[in-house]
Protein backbone atom coordinates (compact mmCIF):
# COMPACT_ATOMS: atom_id res chain seq x y z
CA UNK A 1 0.00 0.00 0.00
CA UNK A 2 1.22 3.63 -0.83
CA UNK A 3 1.14 6.30 1.64
CA UNK A 4 -0.14 9.75 1.48
CA UNK A 5 0.67 13.32 2.77
CA UNK A 6 -1.69 15.43 1.83
CA UNK A 7 -2.42 19.46 2.34
CA UNK A 8 -5.66 20.93 1.57
CA UNK A 9 -5.67 24.79 2.05
CA UNK A 10 -9.30 26.71 1.93
CA UNK A 11 -8.96 30.29 0.35
CA UNK A 12 -11.36 33.14 0.68
CA UNK A 13 -11.42 33.66 4.57
CA UNK A 14 -12.42 30.22 5.89
CA UNK A 15 -13.71 29.63 8.96
CA UNK A 16 -12.84 26.65 11.85
CA UNK A 17 -15.73 25.32 10.45
CA UNK A 18 -15.32 25.13 6.99
CA UNK A 19 -12.23 22.87 8.01
CA UNK A 20 -14.26 20.66 10.02
CA UNK A 21 -16.33 20.40 7.69
CA UNK A 22 -13.34 19.25 4.98
CA UNK A 23 -12.17 16.85 7.59
CA UNK A 24 -15.07 15.34 8.12
CA UNK A 25 -15.60 15.21 4.29
CA UNK A 26 -12.29 13.63 4.01
CA UNK A 27 -12.73 11.12 7.28
CA UNK A 28 -15.39 10.32 5.05
CA UNK A 29 -12.97 8.82 2.24
CA UNK A 30 -11.01 7.46 4.32
CA UNK A 31 -8.08 10.37 5.17
CA UNK A 32 -7.77 11.37 8.17
CA UNK A 33 -5.75 14.08 10.44
CA UNK A 34 -3.43 11.57 12.32
CA UNK A 35 -0.24 9.42 12.08
CA UNK A 36 0.20 6.24 14.12
CA UNK A 37 4.16 5.58 14.56
CA UNK A 38 5.48 2.11 14.49
CA UNK A 39 4.88 1.57 18.66
CA UNK A 40 1.22 2.48 17.66
CA UNK A 41 0.78 5.63 19.04
CA UNK A 42 -0.74 8.53 17.06
CA UNK A 43 -0.60 12.01 16.92
CA UNK A 44 -2.31 14.59 15.43
CA UNK A 45 -1.23 16.00 12.16
CA UNK A 46 -0.30 20.20 11.66
CA UNK A 47 -3.71 22.05 10.40
CA UNK A 48 -4.76 20.90 6.79
CA UNK A 49 -2.54 18.03 6.92
CA UNK A 50 -3.86 14.87 6.47
CA UNK A 51 -2.76 10.83 5.28
CA UNK A 52 -3.97 8.52 4.17
CA UNK A 53 -2.45 5.02 2.33
CA UNK A 54 -4.05 2.82 -0.52
CA UNK A 55 -3.66 1.36 -4.12
CA UNK A 56 -4.07 4.68 -5.86
CA UNK A 57 -2.44 7.22 -7.52
CA UNK A 58 -1.47 10.59 -6.28
CA UNK A 59 -3.36 11.82 -9.13
CA UNK A 60 -6.59 9.67 -7.74
CA UNK A 61 -5.84 10.90 -4.51
CA UNK A 62 -5.97 14.33 -5.67
CA UNK A 63 -9.33 14.00 -7.02
CA UNK A 64 -10.54 12.56 -3.88
CA UNK A 65 -9.32 15.63 -2.03
CA UNK A 66 -10.78 18.33 -4.38
CA UNK A 67 -14.30 16.86 -4.11
CA UNK A 68 -14.17 16.73 -0.70
CA UNK A 69 -12.82 20.55 -0.64
CA UNK A 70 -15.64 21.34 -2.86
CA UNK A 71 -18.15 20.15 -0.16
CA UNK A 72 -17.35 23.80 1.39
CA UNK A 73 -18.18 25.88 -1.14
CA UNK A 74 -14.69 27.52 -0.45
CA UNK A 75 -11.96 27.63 -3.53
CA UNK A 76 -8.86 25.65 -2.82
CA UNK A 77 -5.43 24.05 -3.31
CA UNK A 78 -5.14 20.36 -2.72
CA UNK A 79 -0.94 19.43 -3.05
CA UNK A 80 -0.26 15.41 -2.86
CA UNK A 81 2.86 13.50 -1.88
CA UNK A 82 3.45 10.02 -2.10
CA UNK A 83 5.83 9.13 0.95
CA UNK A 84 8.13 6.27 1.38
CA UNK A 85 8.59 7.19 5.12
CA UNK A 86 7.50 9.81 7.18
CA UNK A 87 9.38 11.43 10.61
CA UNK A 88 8.10 13.92 12.32
CA UNK A 89 8.76 15.58 15.97
CA UNK A 90 6.62 18.26 18.35
CA UNK A 91 2.98 16.60 17.05
CA UNK A 92 0.74 16.20 19.90
CA UNK A 93 -0.21 12.80 20.92
CA UNK A 94 -3.73 11.88 20.54
CA UNK A 95 -5.39 10.55 23.63
CA UNK A 96 -7.54 7.46 23.86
Amino acid sequence: MTKFTIRVVLHDDPTWDDYEQLASALAARNITDVLTNSEGVQYKMPPAEYQCQGDLSAAEIRDICVAAAKTTGKPHAVLVTESVSRAWVGLKRVDG
